[in-house]
């Protein structure tokens, strides 16, 4: 499972979108956010972006321990239905059916 560096922001997330971009193409289909210490916005947008190159690569992509940082981020922005958040003991398979 890709887990990104311990801070996601403007000034970084190039960087960590490319590392992110590179493990789904490795067939990565989970991200583990629980190492996130620092977020901005564009924590939120290279989720999205991981999310839609999944999509396109017509593969799952679930995000698994969001801070509540960036939990709070996602629902300021409204983009709470664009991104899989993996529920406590829900796995890959079940995501299929939201």
């Amino acid at each position: 499972m890709y887990q990104p560096t311990p801070t996601l922001t403007v000034n970084n997330a190039q960087t960590v979108l490319e590392a992110g971009l590179r493990a789904i193409a490795e067939g990565q289909t989970e991200i583990d956010l629980g190492g996130l210490s620092v977020v901005d916005s564009a924590a939120v947008a290279t989720m999205l972006a991981w999310q839609r190159a999944a999509q396109r690569a017509g593969k799952p992509l679930a995000f698994r321990n969001p801070t509540a940082s960036l939990k709070s981020l996602i629902t300021l922005y409204g983009v709470d239905e664009l991104v899989s958040v993996a529920r406590a003991g829900e796995h890959q398979g079940d995501l299929a059916h939201h």
